[in-house]
């Protein structure tokens, strides 16, 4: 009865803040409108309040005119500058945290900024959001009667005393509020543990004997606590280890590679909640029960734009009320932990304009585009579905790369597959891949008419287990660390596969 009262009493909590979210949803213009200029009056007086003369911007097109787009590269000398404890450079508060970002699994690290204005009006307020949606399509939950379980990364000390280094995940853990800690597992100090393989051994240890009922993190490293804990335990599945488990929340990377194995893990079926939550921001989260979009966040402290990559210039920018449904966009944002016109990298299309609901389509730098045949990483992951159901088969991780054409011969794609479950017939597998990659993108099915300027893909499987050790030998487990799943050039899978021809087994189509 206790239970049953503590999760009535939490979720009618969490559904307080629809009321709020309904109004952003039905006034987003102005939310939008009402943000940028907050940012701009907030941050007058920072060294780019004054470069730029914030306080003389009057409206969108002035902020436009005025303030130059940026990529890491280009603040980077300012963010070193912070990181070493100067202040008022960007933003008039202290930044004191420094989410520690690659992206994909490249060598070279970002350093994003976290405010206490970004840490508590996006961050926080991103993850009370996705219960209080939750419990709003599930209004008779009893997640709140059990445990969570956050798969997330560490943190380290930074160039001064003031400032620490981390994970986006890792600093979250470190400033919760010490009641939400209590309704977490394992104790705080294990989930920070900077060795991954340690720290997993003894999450799955401790989480095997409590009653968890909800799940975060990063579907691959999710997957590796899973198979110690099985390992452990005996038990045929993690549904024997947590019969009450009830969600799994999850975001960084596209869900639908994994998402065959975790129903295996859980054969009664639990719910999956998707999140678009990254270093710079918290940008969305599903709001509807099954379903492959999100709603954008509008009322997190950040302001939204957005370049059309068919036509991609920095003079091409727009706001969130010139979108259009169905058009590939690179996404810009100004944020409360002063990020001024930021191009993040990532990639989206809206589903929906009333209410604004996107999907991620991918990253600007990854794509492969070797050919003129632009494929981009929604139709890779939705090709690869497709495959997979029609072939019986299940994925850990992929990589794909060009091979460019060299003495008269076409040029092809080359994939890197690692399954958890092996197609019967591999030809076959591939034939089927390379006809849904067709359908799903029509640049690539011309180039690959009649072998026009594509020949056939080639398949290389690889051994079990072998893209975590290539991770763990290049000290990349756990925290945000991704392989890139598309490449438009050879240097990773190079790096990756290099005199490592016995792990591949290549088939090509005739």
């Amino acid at each position: 009865m206790i239970f049953s009262l503590k999760s009535t009493f939490m979720s009618w909590v969490m559904r307080k803040r629809i009321h709020q979210i309904e109004l952003f949803i039905k006034f987003p213009h102005d939310v939008q409108n009402e943000i940028l200029f907050k940012l701009l009056n907030t941050a007058q007086k920072t060294e780019w309040g004054i470069k730029y003369d914030f306080e003389s911007i009057k409206t969108y097109q002035d902020f436009k005119n005025r303030i130059p787009i940026s990529n890491y590269d280009d603040i980077a000398g300012d963010i070193l500058r912070l990181r070493k404890g100067e202040e008022n450079i960007l933003w008039p508060s202290q930044s004191k945290w420094f989410a520690k970002s690659s992206g994909t699994s490249g060598s070279k690290s970002k350093y994003i900024p976290v405010t206490q204005e970004s840490l508590m009006d996006c961050h926080f307020k991103g993850g009370k959001d996705m219960l209080s949606m939750y419990c709003e399509n599930y209004p008779s939950t009893t997640i709140f009667n059990g445990k969570s379980v956050i798969m997330g990364g560490s943190h380290e000390p930074s160039l001064s005393q003031q400032t620490k280094d981390g994970d986006m995940s890792a600093i979250i853990v470190e400033n919760l509020p010490f009641w939400v800690n209590l309704h977490q597992t394992p104790n705080k100090e294990i989930r920070l543990m900077n060795d991954f393989e340690k720290k997993i051994k003894q999450m799955a240890i401790i989480t095997a004997k409590e009653d968890v009922t909800n799940i975060s993190g990063v579907p691959s490293w999710i997957l590796v606590l899973f198979q110690e804990i099985l390992k452990n335990t005996g038990a045929k599945n993690m549904q024997e280890v947590w019969p009450n488990m009830q969600l799994y929340m999850h975001g960084g990377i596209n869900f639908d590679p994994y998402r065959e194995q975790f129903n295996k893990q859980f054969p009664q079926p639990i719910n999956y909640l998707e999140t678009y939550n990254a270093s710079e921001g918290f940008f969305g989260i599903q709001d509807q029960k099954n379903s492959d979009e999100m709603l954008l966040m509008l009322d997190y402290g950040i302001f939204y734009e957005f370049i059309a990559m068919d036509d991609f210039s920095n003079e091409n920018a727009i706001p969130l009320w010139q979108v259009q449904k169905n058009k590939n966009y690179a996404l810009i944002i100004t944020t409360n932990a002063g990020l001024w016109r930021y191009l993040i990298g990532d990639t989206v299309t809206f589903t929906s304009t009333s209410p604004y609901r996107i999907k991620i389509t991918g990253r600007t730098t990854q794509f492969i585009n070797a050919f003129g045949e632009e494929l981009i990483v929604e139709n890779a992951n939705q090709a690869l579905k497709i495959t997979c159901q029609l072939t019986d088969s299940i994925i850990n991780e992929y990589t794909v790369a060009p091979v460019f054409m060299d003495k008269g011969k076409k040029g092809a794609h080359e994939w890197f597959i690692e399954f958890e479950k092996e197609p019967i017939n591999k030809i076959e597998f591939l034939s089927i891949l390379d006809e849904n990659l067709k359908n799903l993108n029509s640049d690539y099915e011309a180039k690959r008419n009649k072998n026009l300027a594509l020949e056939a893909p080639i398949l290389n499987v690889v051994t079990q287990g072998y893209f975590y050790n290539w991770m763990k030998k290049n000290n990349r487990l756990g925290r945000q660390f991704k392989v890139a799943r598309l490449n438009n050039n050879r240097e990773l899978v190079e790096s990756m596969f290099k005199n490592e021809s016995l792990s591949l087994k290549s088939y090509k189509l005739n």
